[in-house]
């Protein structure tokens, strides 16, 4: 059933209406409030899917359990015009109904473009044209939160808040005057909920971000709960007629993220190796790879046909000791005997070293394919986007091919590395950031997770 019927009567003809959840800064609830939101539609008929600003592994697995579709991050700092055309088009063509969270907060990304932070929300938002609803953490604000909203609205008008929802409010006193501010001094932007603080809301944490969707036992009964929640304090039919289908982006020709690595790919994945987007896999798969999906953490080696092999980020080192038994280090080494194609990223790029120093100061033997030792001894944050340069021909492309990509760990390594660097990396604004990653034989990674590739 489709509460309100107004969705299905507003965009016949039109595509999928898509609407952006966003914040004024990070920490405000989007994450659950979007997971929530995403399980109360599900539940109550539409046919919803879901995407993420951003780079971001672990927000859409919530989002895929929460809604049954796999999410598609949409980026529009590192994609191509292209390439987003194509993912805004298989959205639509999936769904009635998009959610799209946001990150950090609306006006938060990489360069400033014409006043704006490209990659932000609000960058996405202009592209798409899709309405935001702004979540703002109410706790310590009363009727201060008019300004706080009225300087949201216009602070960018092709940027359009259709609306917003108060979160981790107090009472029923302190969400009537939220909502009696507003009504007085941001009249056209309607309040759709006050949601109350929820003490059992809450999922844990670690050092990338949230303990992914997979690893929690009782993610089922948590996303009928916040939908329950949510839906007892929004006014749902009355979000729903916010969407607004996507504009059509005029450059909708598309071609691989990346080219694919061989004709037979064996591509890990378990929740030690999870960073791997579905776009990206999707676009080997169209240009005619085959998949072929195993898991390190239960033994499997890439099987003995594969061309190829893609070991994506993930948290290797939460595994160390498991990853060093079994079956799945040697088939490494005996794929790159064959002289398969091996691609590491992030985690990857750590299981094909020589070693990896967990946290607690233990070492475990890994591939042993490239020469670089990890540590997590002395960890330190490495975040940004970054420019790419291709320093070497190999499986991922040809010297001198650029990338847009991201980088996202705590990780350091040894000397610096010996042998054929893989890149040569700039920040989001150009700068220098030297070369990194390694390339030995059949076998590279890096700790960057590339995004899309960049025409010349």
């Amino acid at each position: 059933m489709n509460p309100g019927g107004r969705l299905d009567q507003r965009q016949a003809g039109d595509g999928a209406g898509g609407l952006i959840i966003a914040a004024p800064a990070s920490g405000s609830g989007k994450t659950l409030i979007t997971q929530s939101l995403l399980r109360l539609l599900k539940n109550s008929g539409y046919k919803v899917t879901s995407a993420k600003t951003g780079p971001d592994y672990i927000d859409p697995h919530f989002h895929a359990l929460a809604s049954g579709r796999d999410c598609l991050n949409l980026d529009s700092w590192a994609m191509r015009p292209g390439l987003l055309a194509h993912l805004l088009e298989r959205i639509s063509e999936r769904s009635e109904l998009t959610i799209c969270e946001g990150v950090m907060g609306l006006f938060d990304g990489a360069a400033i473009d014409d006043g704006f932070a490209d990659g932000s929300t609000a960058s996405l938002a202009r592209l798409t044209g899709w309405p935001v609803l702004l979540i703002v953490d109410a706790a310590k604000q009363a009727a201060s939160v008019a300004a706080l909203v009225r300087g949201f609205v216009s602070h960018a008008p092709d940027v359009h808040i259709a609306g917003v929802i108060f979160n981790r409010v107090g009472s029923a006193a302190h969400a009537a005057i939220l909502s009696s501010a507003c009504a007085r001094h941001v009249p056209e932007v309607p309040v759709l909920g006050a949601l109350p603080r929820q003490a059992d809301l809450h999922l844990p944490e670690r050092h990338l971000g949230l303990v992914q969707a997979g690893e929690q036992q009782d993610i089922e009964e948590f996303l009928e709960t916040a939908a329950a929640w949510l839906s007892r304090h929004i006014n749902l039919s009355e979000l729903v007629a916010l969407a607004r289908p996507a504009r059509k982006i005029d450059t909708p020709d598309h071609t691989p993220q990346i080219a694919p690595l061989g004709a037979r790919i064996a591509v890990a994945q378990d929740t030690a190796f999870a960073f791997s987007y579905p776009s990206l896999l999707q676009s080997w798969h169209d240009a005619g790879a085959e998949i072929q999906l195993f898991s390190p953490l239960a033994g499997d080696s890439p099987d003995a046909d594969a061309t190829a092999v893609y070991l994506p980020g993930g948290y290797p080192e939460l595994h160390a000791a498991q990853l060093a038994k079994g079956g799945f280090l040697p088939g490494l080494r005996k794929a790159a005997e064959r002289k398969a194609a091996i691609f590491g990223e992030c985690g990857g790029f750590m299981v094909l070293g020589q070693g990896l120093i967990d946290g607690q100061g233990s070492r475990h033997q890994m591939a042993g394919l490239l020469p670089v030792e990890t540590s997590f001894e002395a960890p330190a944050l490495h975040l940004g986007y970054r420019q790419i340069t291709l320093q070497t021909d190999c499986a991922i492309g040809r010297q001198g091919q650029r990338f847009r990509g991201h980088e996202f760990h705590y990780a350091s390594t040894g000397p610096d590395t010996a042998g054929q660097h893989l890149f040569r990396i700039a920040n989001a604004g150009g700068a220098d950031m030297g070369e990194t990653g390694c390339v030995a034989g059949s076998v590279a990674g890096s700790f960057v997770h590339l995004i899309d590739r960049v025409d010349d």
